[in-house]
């Protein structure tokens, strides 16, 4: 997470954190170092923008595989159904945003 917040911070960053403790991060090749409060903070957006996120990673594992999405939409069109429009309706249902 700490790297994660340093990056979303300066993408160019160059810096090695040891043993993930916020307190001892050295900075490397010139990179301007960023205070432990400003790492924290941004830390904190992070780990919110993850939690804000948790609907995609749900969704992405109830989908069903792009093969059988393929299958479903082939046999839709052959038949007229709607398989594959019901079972992405449920995903989304099942995983609201």
């Amino acid at each position: 997470m700490i790297e994660k917040a340093i990056l979303k911070i300066n993408p160019s960053a160059e810096f090695s954190v040891n043993g993930n403790d916020i307190n001892q991060i050295t900075w490397h090749n010139g990179t301007t170092p960023i205070s432990v409060s400003d790492i924290q903070a941004k830390m904190v957006e992070v780990q919110a923008e993850y939690d804000a996120n948790q609907y995609q990673r749900d969704r992405a594992t109830a989908y069903p595989t792009i093969q059988e999405q393929l299958d479903m939409q082939y046999w839709d069109n052959v038949n007229g159904t709607t398989t594959w429009e019901d079972a992405i309706a449920k995903v989304k249902a099942d995983n609201p945003k």
